[in-house]
């Protein structure tokens, strides 16, 4: 679904938590369609990597892996119905803090605050006005939507909040941010009022007084320590954003003029190489690594949109000869540059428009 120039900065680019990823990794498996290489291919990962807690997937990968699951079931509707399957074993971390909060008021409070762990390209909003309560779900840019997530999204909401707290829970109204697809009667059936479409951010409203419905089954010792885990993973994500991301998007910028240079950067934010270093280290990372993760995310982007020749990809990417960019590209995704290329033309020419921005 990526769009975009390839010249757009990746530096700044959103994740997602792999858990997301890795529950649609499951409903392929479920339909008996799933090829684990192709998975590793779009996301750079493999499934077991994507167990880890802690790790983010490139929003841009993930909406990508949403459009090959479309094109490999068959199936436009592939959000909602992925999205209506209940696995309490299978839930995120975010997951199991809504659902063992003491009442659904808590529960919303909740998830509105640490969507960001779910998915930074979505921006979540609450609000209240009479006896209605809003949720508000809008991407960061248009090119940040996608409408297989953000059908899973709702479909998810839904069908746990039906499964863990009430079981005749239903919308009073919705509108939704994409166009009206082939599939749009299931919408109606899902989320129970009135609804429409096309309006570029997605609505759903409730009655408040669901609010104070209590969770049942909810385990506050569950609550407590899956909380503590979230907000540090919280506070480390935020840790991220306000330097490792300023790191990359000035890494990004100089790959395209002139040859990384830890020394340029650090004057850039006004401290030495040495204190570079340290920010970084005290966030796992190492300068050499973020160089590592920028050069590889810019390759994949550039390979597969088909703008440059591969050895103006290497030139740009601070290679020196197409050999040793070709090399370091097979290292990250197992293929030489031009078998990616040509997989993913190929899966491009394949596929129609189907609606997936908004």
């Amino acid at each position: 679904m990526s769009s975009s120039h390839p010249d757009t900065p990746t530096a700044q680019t959103p994740g997602v938590a792999a858990s997301s990823t890795l529950a649609l990794v499951h409903y392929l498996e479920r339909q008996g369609v799933l090829d684990r290489s192709r998975i590793a291919r779009i996301t750079g990962l493999g499934t077991g990597e994507l167990e880890d807690p802690d790790r983010r997937v490139p929003a841009e990968a993930h909406y990508e892996l949403w459009e090959y699951a479309e094109q490999i079931t068959g199936d436009p509707g592939v959000g909602l119905h992925a999205g209506k399957l209940v696995d309490p074993e299978r839930m995120g971390l975010v997951g199991h803090v809504f659902f063992n909060c003491d009442t659904l008021g808590e529960a919303v409070t909740q998830y509105v605050r640490l969507h960001r762990l779910i998915n930074e390209s979505v921006i979540l909003t609450f609000e209240q006005s009479g006896d209605t309560a809003i949720l508000t779900w809008q991407p960061d840019t248009p090119e940040n939507y996608c409408r297989q997530d953000m059908d899973r999204t709702l479909a998810a909401a839904m069908s746990r909040t039906r499964h863990f707290i009430h079981p005749g829970f239903q919308a009073e109204w919705a509108e939704i941010a994409h166009e009206k697809p082939s599939y749009a009667n299931e919408y109606e059936l899902l989320l129970g009022g009135p609804l429409s479409f096309g309006h570029g951010i997605t609505r759903v409203a409730f009655d408040s007084r669901h609010l104070s419905h209590p969770i049942p089954h909810r385990n506050p010792y569950v609550y407590s320590a899956v909380l503590r885990q979230v907000n540090f993973l919280l506070a480390r994500l935020q840790t991220r954003s306000s330097f490792s991301r300023k790191i990359r998007r000035l890494i990004s910028r100089q790959m395209a003029t002139d040859r990384i240079d830890a020394d340029t950067l650090a004057r850039q934010c006004h401290m030495s190489r040495q204190t570079l270093y340290r920010k970084l280290k005290k966030e796992g990372l190492s300068f050499h690594e973020l160089v590592e993760e920028v050069r590889k995310d810019k390759a994949l982007r550039y390979v597969a949109a088909d703008h440059y020749a591969l050895g103006e990809i290497a030139f740009l990417l601070g290679f020196s000869e197409l050999s040793a960019f070709s090399r370091a590209f097979k290292r990250w995704t197992g293929q030489a540059p031009a078998q990616y290329r040509a997989e993913h033309l190929g899966a491009g020419a394949g596929t129609t428009d189907s609606g997936s921005t908004a």
